[in-house]
């Protein structure tokens, strides 16, 4: 046999094994998105509505809006006070002006629902403006977007457009983008390194939209991905919803952005 058919053979060889490679890969992602698509996830709480009045009666009431999917419903938690909503109004609450007195009264309410994508941040806004002004707008949004392989571009799209819109009222806003897909343990290896990659492209396009529209951002996966990678604990039973722990650790993540968006508001 020439040197140029055995070299022929190991192309062949190694093309196919190749395919064979691509096509059980692939067999193993559907199987898998198969077994994540029919997992049993948290759902929200019936009995519990994520609205409060945090912080002392006299101090400097602060209307405080989230905005987003199930994260902003506390999926994963039951108590209103372990939702990352309750648990930024009470860090905010707490945040003093340096003489041991209270700054803030956190007045929490969530438009959230469960399940959304950034195209459904319009019904939402609408909601939020409503009746009194929101004074600061927390959006938590993107992890369906990457899960129903949204294109980043088109989500950052109508992220930009709620901002705006929010801005345009007179409402400061931060925006947590997209967090760590590729830490939760609802989806087994490949499919899990896939989804966090697609996280990462919702994230990054979150960002620069979000930002150019007027929003404080915050990089969840960034900031907390570690976290979640080494605490199983950070999420609840589900292994794709925050427990208590991982809403609190999102909440100081959020913080800082809200204090500067809380003292934006009073400058008006």
């Amino acid at each position: 046999m020439s040197p140029k058919s055995v070299a022929g053979r190991i192309g062949q060889a190694a093309a196919a094994a190749a395919v064979a490679g691509t096509v059980g890969s692939a067999a193993v992602l559907v199987t898998e998105m198969l077994a994540a698509r029919h997992r049993r996830y948290a759902k929200p709480e019936l009995g519990m509505a994520v609205r409060a009045a945090v912080g002392p009666a006299g101090a400097v009431p602060l209307r405080l809006v989230l905005l987003g999917d199930s994260v902003t419903l506390g999926v994963g938690v039951d108590r209103a006070a372990d939702t990352v909503g309750g648990q930024v109004a009470r860090l905010v609450a707490e945040h003093d002006r340096g003489s041991g007195t209270a700054r803030y009264r956190v007045l929490l309410s969530s438009v959230g629902v469960a399940g959304s994508c950034s195209s459904d941040l319009a019904t939402q806004v609408a909601r939020a403006l409503l009746g009194e002004r929101p004074d600061v707008a927390v959006v938590l949004i993107g992890s369906n977007d990457a899960t129903q392989l949204r294109r980043p571009g088109e989500s950052a799209v109508h992220l930009a457009a709620a901002v705006r819109r929010l801005r345009g009222a007179g409402t400061e806003v931060v925006v947590g983008t997209c967090p760590d897909l590729g830490a939760t343990r609802a989806i087994a290896p490949p499919l899990r390194q896939v989804t966090g990659w697609l996280g990462r492209r919702t994230a990054q396009a979150q960002a620069r939209a979000a930002q150019d529209a007027g929003a404080r951002v915050v990089d969840l996966a960034g900031e907390t991905g570690a976290v979640f990678r080494a605490d199983p604990g950070a999420y609840c039973y589900d292994g794709f919803h925050p427990s208590a722990d991982g809403y609190r650790v999102w909440a100081h993540a959020l913080l800082p952005a809200v204090l500067g968006a809380a003292a934006a508001v009073s400058r008006h």
